[in-house]
């Protein structure tokens, strides 16, 4: 496992996406943590190729200079156009064999059980997103919760692969999920959606700490 894979992933939302990068990356530095963040540019389905390009390219500006890592969610093709340090794929997306056929760097995969984990390693992938952990309402039509413990039997099945858990993570119970096995959180809501996302920031990389 690299020891320095980021720890927290902050995943852009539909409302002031630059915003929130901007504070979220400006929070890692007070803390001296740049490393230990992860931005993933994330876009509606609706939103253009040509939006989602200049948004990524966008953040990708803020991020660079600090060292911050940033990868596009989905849409590899822009991730490869703006030169981004990796990709993440889901369920519906390119398999992990393709994407990594494509794309060098980072390539994460969304995972749900130690069968799938494995078999995502084996294609390629640098880390694994597992999850819902807990309820949450930021995406539509996601299955039941798997809660620690399950996020934890993916973890052990692939022990040299980072696991990053999402899905209803806060502050408060994201020590949980590290004990489980997680080696780091991914958030939406949590940052994009507070009233101040840099604090929001500073409390869940403290809370990793």
């Amino acid at each position: 496992m690299d020891p320095v894979f980021p720890r927290l992933h902050v995943i852009t939302g539909a409302r002031r996406p630059v915003e929130v990068v901007t504070a979220a990356v400006a929070a890692s530095l007070r803390l001296g943590v740049p490393d230990q963040l992860a931005i993933q540019v994330r876009v509606e389905d609706d939103i253009t190729d040509r939006a989602a390009f200049l948004l990524a390219a966008e953040i990708l500006e803020i991020c660079r200079p600090q060292n911050v890592l940033c990868l596009v969610n989905d849409r590899l093709h822009i991730a490869l156009a703006v030169g981004a340090d990796g990709g993440h794929v889901g369920a519906d997306d390119l398999p992990v064999a393709a994407a990594r056929k494509i794309m060098g760097g980072v390539v994460g995969a969304t995972c749900r059980d130690p069968e799938s984990a494995r078999a995502a390693v084996a294609d390629g992938a640098t880390y694994l997103g597992v999850g819902p952990a807990y309820l949450t309402a930021t995406k539509p039509g996601l299955p039941a919760p798997l809660g620690p413990a399950a996020v934890g039997a993916v973890a052990a099945a692939v022990p040299r692969t980072p696991v990053i858990a999402i899905g209803g993570v806060t502050a408060g119970n994201a020590g949980e999920l590290i004990r489980a096995g997680a080696i780091g959180i991914a958030v939406v809501g949590a940052v994009s959606e507070a009233a101040d996302p840099g604090a929001a920031t500073e409390r869940l990389l403290k809370a990793l700490s």
